[in-house]
């Protein structure tokens, strides 16, 4: 049989049980559970030509995940956990990819992805019970389960400045980075964007820039990540606690290998607080947010944690002003992405290192030569990097032109914003599942996690639906109505809808609806509603029998 990652590509293919399109964690461990658990016939469209999702494109300088190594990875096999070593404790992108590719090497995953196609429509057909899907080589695929694997970060927001078309150098968006890089040697570089990703370029640009102007709108905290090296020890302690770790993800609210202190900020004295807050500043990372339990729950917990990292700012950064406009942040802390970095305030003390205040004088052009802002100031710039995201979430997944009943597109159905039931599926797309889709604790959470989470109660639910001969599951519009006013509850007991630039809203793509898409009400809790869910006969879902099916053909 010849290998469907190579062979030619036919018109039209044999029908399949499913079609998965991506090919990043969620992507490959759906087709290892559809095609090594269940022995269906599963094929992965991917349009890259190798594994990894958004770790074959996010090539950007300093690219680095933020959960430590030991957690970022899957935790379905211990063989898998066993046999791979990780070198840091918070891996670069290029070890993040070849873990990828060792786990599709490890189960023999390739043999049915076929990469290079990318998908370019979807179309429910009701009266064969089948979706249709064609890619951009003019191939065509009929299966009966659709399965998006997509991912939430993978559709790069390019900001459609006046005048861009008309630079004379070299654009890149962080999401879209050239495989053999990007030279900046004595380069001016203009990079635009401080969320995660700007947080972690800057300082790895700077080092070979000849100048490096950083344009910020949005002010933003971050923690040191203290990154380093895993020593042997450090290795053999995480190898031999790979249960008590495994159990602690999947217990806590965001699947990190850490809890939540059980304690209120006013539980302890002024000097108590800033001491554990310096204890957590020192530990690095994410664990910062952890040391009290409502940090994220009320806004005077929260000003301790934000008036402390601002405190930060000041005392590294050496320019006053330069410091001012980088602690002046409008938002509470970890309302938005809590990013963390490696040396990222320090680098503003860089003698060839510049900061730009957009939100008090916006971009107003780019020129031939740079940048205009609105008070007329121009910047001659060579590169410009846009660090400026995606359109997270549902950007992915209304670039494939998805159609379910009567032609209803995906893009129509959400006009006003995602709905859906449970993050999986959304009524009048039968028998398609969205992998770690708005309204699922996805990326507030450390993505390994929903992502095994996802795809094991899409298998179960595909296993349940031929064991007992139902040829057509679909969310209930009354389902996802309550689901929707479910997620918008959990959101508003936190303060993360208070970012008001936050792309959790997506509010950083004009035009895009302000819906808060992410669940907030945490992964833990996630699980047990999925669990029930199940366990009630697939509540809330429409199960429609292959005999009612067959007299409705």
């Amino acid at each position: 049989m010849p290998n469907a990652a190579t062979s030619a590509h036919p018109t039209e293919t044999p029908a399949l049980d499913a079609i998965i399109i991506g090919a990043g964690l969620s992507g490959m461990y759906q087709l290892h559970c559809l095609r090594d658990r269940l022995g269906l016939r599963a094929q992965v469209l991917e349009a890259a030509d190798g594994v990894g999702g958004t770790w074959y494109w996010n090539r950007y300088p300093g690219a680095r995940c933020d959960s430590e190594s030991h957690s970022y990875c899957f935790q379905f096999s211990d063989e898998l956990l066993k046999e791979w070593e990780w070198s840091e404790r918070y891996p670069q992108q290029p070890e993040i990819l070849r873990y990828m590719n060792f786990v599709a090497d490890k189960l023999d995953l390739k043999r049915d992805i076929r990469f290079k196609t990318r998908v370019t429509g979807a179309e429910y057909d009701a009266a064969r019970n089948v979706w249709h899907v064609s890619t951009d080589d003019g191939g065509r695929f009929t299966a009966t389960y659709l399965i998006t694997a997509v991912g939430c970060l993978s559709t790069a927001n390019v900001p459609q400045i006046p005048g861009l078309e008309s630079f004379a150098g070299k654009a890149y968006h962080t999401g879209l980075w050239p495989h053999e890089g990007v030279d900046f040697r004595g380069k001016r570089v203009a990079q635009i964007g401080t969320g995660s990703t700007g947080i972690q370029a800057a300082p790895v640009i700077a080092e070979t820039a000849g100048h490096l102007t950083v344009f910020q709108r949005t002010a933003n905290y971050s923690v040191p990540a203290h990154n380093a090296p895993l020593s042997p020890e450090r290795k053999k302690e995480l190898m031999d606690r790979i249960e008590e770790t495994r159990r602690v993800m999947r217990s806590t609210p965001n699947g990190h290998p850490f809890q939540i202190v059980d304690r209120s900020v006013f539980d302890v004295s002024d000097e108590e607080r800033r001491r554990i807050y310096e204890k957590q500043w020192e530990v690095g990372g994410l664990q910062f947010r952890a040391a009290f339990r409502d940090i994220l729950l009320d806004k005077k917990a929260n000003d301790t944690a934000a008036e402390f990292l601002k405190d930060k700012i000041r005392s590294i950064v050496k320019d006053p002003k330069t410091a001012a406009i980088l602690a002046d942040i409008d938002h509470p802390y970890a309302a938005k992405r809590p990013p963390i970095d490696s040396h990222y305030f320090e680098t503003f003390n860089r003698d060839n290192v510049s900061l730009v205040d957009v939100r008090s004088d916006p971009i107003e052009a780019v020129t031939p030569t740079g940048i205009r802002l609105k008070s007329g100031a121009e910047h001659a710039v060579d590169i410009i990097v846009f660090a400026t995201g995606f359109d997270a979430m549902t950007g992915s997944l209304i670039k494939l032109n998805i159609k379910g009943r009567d032609g209803l597109p995906l893009a129509k159905a959400w006009e006003a914003g995602p709905r859906n039931y449970l993050g999986i599926q959304v009524s009048g797309f039968p028998n398609m599942f969205t992998l770690t889709g708005p309204g699922s604790p996805s990326v507030l959470c450390n993505m390994p996690v929903p992502i095994e989470q996802h795809v094991e109660w899409v298998t179960d639910c595909i296993a349940h639906m031929r064991k007992n001969g139902i040829a057509r599951i679909e969310a209930k519009p009354e389902a996802m109505d309550r689901w929707v006013a479910h997620v918008n509850d959990a959101a508003k007991a936190t303060l993360l809808p208070e970012a008001h630039h936050s792309w959790y809203l997506g509010a950083n793509v004009p035009g895009k609806p302000r819906v808060f898409m992410p669940y907030a009400g945490g992964m833990a809790r996630f699980r047990d509603i999925c669990n029930d869910v199940a366990a009630k006969g697939y509540e809330g879902f429409e199960l429609t029998g292959a005999e009612r099916q067959a007299a409705a053909e």
